[in-house]
């Protein structure tokens, strides 16, 4: 909004010439307003530079209001308490002090409304300017508030105005990730830190119910990155670094205690999170879940209800999602029964030609390396990856086989599989249930593992001996699958061609006997090939 200026500059030529002289003059300017009062007006000079469409005269007028407003609440000769009209300040039964103080504080308003303004503005300099401007503001404020309160029972905290600049920052339409990095380095500040996380929590709340719980992409896109550049500290000693001190309330302040910014931090993400978020965003979040955003929950079983709808996205998200679940069950305690349902459905042939297999196999190799887990369980995967394998390149064979192999080897109870005696003279059909979700249910314990026997006569050599090692008993030594998760279809080819090229062919020689007839003195020889 515009500032109301009580002299009407009408001519272009005039505002022109005034622009130009405050631009030349604004620390003369800033340096008259706050020697005599009587030169007051001069503040709209001010205003209408920092409205100029000029980067350089933007700035300068930038650091002009910082110094001129942040003088003006040191010296508090801005108005304290409910900001009264222009029109009733003049007409009502104030001093001349009283009136100055009400017209600065509404020129300081004007001012404030113009920085949010240029928050998003097209050159990022002036975004900076301004954003850097707006928390000095907010600094002054916090040690010289404008509300007349009794402070000895009130803590003060420029609320409303950091309200504004998270609600400018989070743009519908503009994506602010520059803008928010730059803000980052104010989140150092404890206090400034807890209140910027409950203004976005009632943003997101108000922003979203306006627009029904739709997917809105940017908005979205900037919530994240400024909840993703807020750590809570691990211990209540390092909050001790704070944009306003309270002096002796400092310990009974909310924003002074570690539960509080934990429950703070809490309601924000559970508040972002429980809406319909675009599907890369879902990757984005829980790659940092596990490491940034559960150990300063207060209580990480609640981040349940989004782990569950994630891992219904499909792909890579559903794998991140059960890694997310997998870390809630084994250090909070939770208790998810579905857990590794969801994961042996997780096993489909494309699993072997996405772009995150060895992630994949890393991960389930993680979750099955319990020695408690049942033995149909295990027998599960063990069949079912089997079954996968029949159609699977060989640089996933080459994961797979090892992978089944150390199932085996955790739980003795599933050599049951490759222990089948009659298994191999009687024609029947396989009783394993390929197409059944639930792995109690798909009688894998009454099957064996047959596929292994016929990936014996792969065309691979590699997978070929790889298969034979079921003919032997296994090892107690667990393969190492680390070593072939990267492994590419590239990578297997040029070994094979490696090995060609080094292999020697042995010969033998042999006295040529009817090689060269009526050779007389001449004899022939010749060497030929074992």
């Amino acid at each position: 909004m515009a500032p109301t200026r009580k002299r009407i500059v009408s001519s272009e030529k005039t505002t022109n010439q005034s622009v130009k002289k405050a631009k030349i003059d604004l620390s003369s300017t800033v340096e008259r307003i706050l020697e005599s009062k009587k030169h007051a007006n001069d503040v709209f000079d001010v205003l209408e530079v920092l409205q100029s469409e000029k980067e350089k005269d933007v700035i300068s007028a930038v650091e002009a209001c910082s110094t001129l407003f942040c003088s003006l609440l040191e010296r508090k000769d801005l108005f304290m308490g409910k900001l009264p009209e222009e029109e009733e300040a003049l007409s009502g039964g104030y001093s001349a002090e009283e009136k100055f103080r009400i017209f600065m504080r509404h020129r300081y308003k004007n001012s404030v409304e113009i920085l949010l303004d240029h928050l998003s503005h097209e050159l990022h300099t002036i975004k900076e300017s301004a954003l850097c401007c707006l928390i000095k503001f907010a600094t002054a404020e916090g040690q010289h508030p404008l509300e007349n309160l009794d402070w000895s029972e009130h803590y003060s905290f420029p609320r409303e105005l950091i309200q504004a600049v998270v609600d400018n920052l989070l743009s519908k339409t503009a994506d602010n990730s520059l803008l928010i990095s730059r803000f980052q380095e104010f989140l150092e500040m404890d206090d400034l830190r807890y209140y910027v996380m409950s203004s976005i929590r009632e943003n997101v709340g108000r922003v979203m119910e306006q627009n029904k719980g739709a997917v809105m992409p940017i908005y979205q896109n900037n919530v994240f990155t400024l909840m993703s550049s807020i750590s809570v500290p691990n211990e209540e000693s390092e909050l001790s670094n704070f944009m306003v001190k309270q002096d002796a309330k400092q310990k009974d302040w909310k924003a002074a205690k570690l539960n509080e910014h934990k429950r703070t931090f809490e309601r924000m993400w559970l508040g972002f999170l429980k809406y319909k978020l675009p599907s890369s965003m879902y990757k984005r979040i829980l790659v940092i879940l596990h490491d940034s955003i559960l150990p300063h929950m207060s209580k990480p079983t609640l981040m349940i209800d989004f782990l569950t709808a994630a891992y219904d996205v499909g792909g890579a998200i559903s794998l991140l999602a059960l890694n997310g679940l997998f870390v809630l069950i084994h250090q909070h305690n939770l208790d998810y029964p579905d857990f590794y349902k969801k994961l042996y459905n997780l096993l489909e042939p494309s699993v072997f030609h996405v772009k995150y297999r060895a992630r994949f196999f890393h991960l389930a190799n993680i979750f099955l390396s319990s020695s408690h887990l049942p033995v149909y369980l295990v027998a599960a995967f063990a069949k079912r990856l089997a079954r996968l394998a029949l159609t699977a390149p060989p640089t996933a064979l080459l994961i797979v086989l090892p992978f089944i192999y150390n199932l085996i080897r955790r739980h003795p109870s599933s050599r049951v599989l490759i222990h089948k005696p009659d298994a191999e003279n009687d024609a029947v059909e396989d009783p394993y249930l390929m197409e059944e979700k639930d792995p109690a249910q798909c009688r894998a314990l009454d099957s064996s593992l047959w596929e292994i026997k016929t990936l014996q006569r792969h065309y691979h050599p590699d997978v070929a001996k790889a298969a034979m090692l079921i003919n032997t008993p296994l090892s107690d030594q667990e393969d190492d699958i680390s070593e072939v998760l990267e492994t590419t279809a590239h990578e297997l080819m040029e070994k094979d061609l490696k090995q060609s090229q080094i292999k020697s062919v042995p010969l033998e020689f042999e006295t040529a006997t009817h090689l060269l007839k009526g050779g007389g003195d001449v004899l022939g020889q010749h060497f030929c090939l074992v």
